[in-house]
């Protein structure tokens, strides 16, 4: 039996030979019949440990074939996979971890200083290393002496297939429940906009923990039989020889703006052979005229788009032939989905008057694991409220102005001050303080804090940052800091956050 969700397999039996995976850091091609198979095994391996239906199963690794592998083996037994941030301290990383429980955490060897801190922290955790140079250790030797005879577990849309943890705004992560109904939706809609075929050649820039590297457009592509190209990690040398390859003769890129960016700054960049290059995606966070310009000058249709982790991501998107007169806009949505602005009453608002952004849709995440608070406060009557605070123009064309939550993105990566503040208050010289995000030119956002000091104290800057470096991940770190003498504040006693970004100096 062959389940309709079972990707590796379908495509598996439809052109076994066919290359599904490049993975460009071991030099190794992977055909979809290797990629069915070495799931079979991975899924046999789990179920001989009674690891089978909802159990959760985290990885801690930089880009590798194995999040596809052991993906496809969830969806084979009902398991549940959980990516994990290597960008997280441990103590961050420790909360995800009891907050999910899982029965396995694999590790790429590269980690495993932070894997056994973690194992210290919380001794009920199973490691399970795995050799990223595929020189085969005791984990990797095991899965291959494994048959596949594994026992299929009959699935519905509705089971999940992964839990994606986001920042959360009270300083504790959240796990996005991700379930079959939201990949298939999300494949479906993004092979339309970005026209994914089984002749696509994607690579794979951003990391897979993240749900712009597993889902824009990776799974995406392997659903339509197509192949993608892995990176490591983000280079933009070797991004740029990659495109420049008769070889691999990428098709199709999918970015945040800063690796754009970083391309474009590159001295090969003007050099590189673009014509294989037909599409390039950008999400998570606003793209600058510039780049547009600059991509589009190469002859490559740049299509825009927003989402969110749980919007598997794609819900909103602007194509190709609006990104210059729609400059700013992030579209409109995508197929199969609803969207509205609606006023502090829920009322939907006219178009230009500002409001927060509901979405509801197949491709929208159920709620947050073991909170159901969260989960509460996120729905309004099957409505996600985002928010963002967005406004429709004449055109029903979507833009984004500003983020109720106080959330920015640092270089794809969604920030929230109220986590970082949390941690600095933990410092005794400090009376109050306040986090914003800020514009900054290589990373889109930056945060920048503004400190009070308690009377008669002194707190040097080189104090603040290395205490963020012990508790925080580096992206999350503010950029900048200054010292004030008082907050601003309303008559209730609320920062004026908005007055903070006014404040440059």
């Amino acid at each position: 039996m062959i389940t309709f969700y079972d990707w590796a397999e379908y495509q598996s039996n439809m052109h076994s030979n066919k290359i599904a995976i490049t993975d460009c850091s071991l030099n190794k091609k992977i055909s979809y019949k290797e990629l069915n198979l070495s799931a079979c095994k991975i899924a046999k391996f789990l179920q001989t440990r009674n690891i089978g239906y909802g159990d959760r199963i985290a990885i801690l690794s930089k880009n590798h074939s194995i999040f596809f592998e052991l993906q496809f083996a969830c969806s084979k037994i009902g398991s549940i996979m959980v990516p994990l941030n290597w960008r997280l301290t441990a103590n961050e990383l420790t909360f995800i971890l009891s907050d999910c429980e899982p029965s396995l955490l694999i590790v790429d060897d590269c980690f495993e200083t932070i894997a056994r801190e973690l194992k210290s922290l919380l001794p009920n955790v199973v490691l399970q290393f795995f050799n990223s140079d595929e020189k085969p250790n005791e984990f990797q030797e095991n899965i291959n002496n494994c048959p596949r005879d594994f026992k299929r577990v009959t699935l519905t849309l509705d089971d999940l297939i992964m839990i994606m943890y986001t920042s959360g705004t009270t300083g504790h992560p959240k796990g996005a429940k991700i379930n079959h109904k939201m990949q298939l939706f999300n494949a479906v809609n993004l092979s339309g906009i970005a026209n994914l075929t089984s002749k696509t050649k994607q690579l794979v820039i951003l990391p897979l923990f993240h749900t712009g590297g597993i889902n824009c457009y990776a799974n995406p592509v392997l659903h339509q039989g197509g192949e993608i190209i892995i990176m490591r990690e983000f280079d933009p040398t070797f991004a740029l020889e990659a495109i420049n390859s008769d070889l691999l003769a990428i098709t199709h890129l999918f970015a945040v703006p800063a690796p754009l960016q970083f391309m474009m700054q590159h001295p090969d960049f003007n050099t590189t052979d673009f014509s294989r290059l037909t599409n390039v995606g950008v999400g998570g966070a606003p793209c600058a005229e510039i780049i547009i310009k600059t991509w589009q000058s190469k002859g490559i249709d740049v299509i825009q788009g927003w989402g969110m982790t749980e919007t598997s991501p794609a819900g909103i998107f602007l194509a190709a032939e609006d990104s210059l007169n729609k400059i700013g806009s992030a579209g409109k949505s995508v197929l199969h989905t609803a969207i509205k602005i609606v006023n502090k009453d829920m009322i939907p608002v006219e178009p230009n008057q500002v409001g927060e952004l509901l979405i509801k849709g197949p491709n929208v995440t159920p709620g947050y694991w073991r909170n159901e608070r969260a989960t509460q406060e996120a729905f309004y009557k099957g409505w996600l409220k985002t928010g963002d605070l967005a406004k429709f123009d004449e055109d029903g064309f979507v833009f984004i102005v500003d983020r109720e939550k106080d959330m920015y993105i640092s270089g794809g990566e969604n920030v929230y001050p109220a986590e970082i503040e949390n941690i600095l208050y933990q410092l005794d010289e400090i009376a109050e303080l306040a986090v914003i995000g800020i514009p900054d030119k290589k990373w889109g956002e930056t945060g920048k804090l503004f400190v009070v000091l308690k009377e008669n104290r002194e707190l040097p800057k080189e104090k603040i940052i290395k205490h963020c470096l012990n508790n925080l991940a580096k992206f999350k770190i503010p950029s900048e800091i200054a010292y004030v003498a008082e907050l601003p504040r309303n008559a209730t006693g609320k920062v004026l956050k908005r007055t903070l970004k006014e404040i440059r100096d």
